[in-house]
């Protein structure tokens, strides 16, 4: 008696799933959608401005070269050195900025919580897939592009949980 009460609590389980739409997306050919910016930090404040922590965004006419993104990942995942740049900025003397190794990142956002003069951001851009580790490491040029992206879906949460319109 008690395998046919297991199995009727079975499907009632099951079939109370057939009407909620499907979670699934077809990657590559639906994309979420995220809104907002990336991943931000405001030091005045001291607070974290809530967004996707995907791949990083340098702006080249903020950055110092004052190496804190860099300290702020050394503990944790040493993705970050720092390299010589060939075009001088004035407001960075050492010629020197970020270069980010994806194959080491953990996304933590600590170097964008370090820097203090809001050169470094996260953005929303999620698709860092290479063929080689080598092609993982982003110049200080390839973070100053900024995502060509918007995806199409966005995540909903309701009672029945997380779900997305087609």
């Amino acid at each position: 008696m008690g395998s046919v009460s297991g199995m009727l609590r079975a499907l009632a389980s099951g079939s109370k799933h057939l009407a909620i739409k499907r979670f699934t997306l077809r990657y590559p050919e639906q994309k979420l959608k995220f809104v907002g910016d990336g991943y931000q930090f405001d030091p005045k404040d001291g607070v974290g401005i809530v967004g996707y922590r995907g791949r990083h965004i340098l702006y080249h006419d903020k950055c110092t070269g004052c190496q804190l993104c860099s300290i702020a990942c050394e503990g944790i995942a040493e993705a970050i050195s720092m390299v010589k740049v060939d075009k001088q900025y004035k407001q960075n003397k050492k010629g020197i900025m970020p270069q980010i190794d994806y194959g080491k990142c953990v996304f933590c956002g600590l170097c964008v919580d370090a820097c203090p003069f809001y050169a470094l951001f996260m953005t929303d851009d999620y698709e860092l897939a290479a063929y080689t580790k080598e092609h993982l490491i982003y110049t200080p040029d390839q973070l100053a592009v900024k995502p060509k992206y918007q995806g199409t879906y966005e995540i909903k949460i309701d009672e029945l949980g997380a779900y997305h319109d087609e």
